[in-house]
């Protein structure tokens, strides 16, 4: 009965502290949120990304109908213990076109804009410190990426819950849509062997 007794409270304990493990999210908008999703869920640390919509004012926007004001972003839950909010920055730049104004790759327009979210000042400070980085890398060019307040997230849901995981559900479409939008060529130009995928 001891060992029994033993065992139940070891189970216990267990399910308390994974509970209770730290966990952070973040918002990143990079583009077309099926790359940016496929590419934050091979960062270790990262235990979630969602694809959605955020920066707007519009309510529940969808992506066949109206989502104007939105960008295409992904939110990112990740332990800080295995991936601290900087890393994730450093990892966000090096998947970007930060010098685009346009939009990212292929797909240009305002939802296709990058930006990043903060959720607090530490956030921000680390974000600015992050984006200095890269312009210290790049003197001749100038950065666009903002660094934004973060506002409400919709999810993508629905009849468009599709998008959701769209790399792993329609692989072999995602990877001719990545071909053809030119985003790693753009990377590897860019960022050179610092390249994640």
């Amino acid at each position: 009965m001891k060992n029994v007794l033993a065992l139940l409270i070891f189970a216990a304990c267990l399910l308390s502290y994974s509970s209770n493990a730290a966990v952070d999210k973040t918002i990143l908008a990079g583009g077309c949120f099926w790359c940016m999703e496929a590419d934050f869920e091979k960062l270790e640390g990262v235990t979630d990304v969602i694809s959605g919509f955020s920066g707007g004012a519009l309510k529940e926007p969808t992506y066949n109908g109206n989502h104007e004001g939105h960008f295409e972003v992904v939110e990112i839950t990740y332990d800080p213990e295995k991936v601290s909010y900087k890393e994730l920055l450093d990892y966000y730049w090096v998947n970007i076109d930060p010098f685009d104004a346009r939009g990212q790759f292929c797909d240009k327009g305002p939802s296709y804009l990058s930006a990043i979210f903060v959720g607090n000042e530490e956030e921000r400070k680390i974000a600015e410190q992050s984006k200095k980085e890269v312009e210290r890398k790049f003197p001749n060019r100038k950065v666009i990426t903002p660094i934004l307040n973060a506002s409400t997230m919709y999810p993508i849901k629905g009849d468009e819950s599709y998008h959701q995981d769209f790399y792993k559900k329609s692989s072999i479409r995602y990877k001719v849509y990545r071909w053809n939008c030119g985003r790693d060529r753009r990377l590897e130009e860019l960022w050179g062997d610092d390249v994640t995928h």
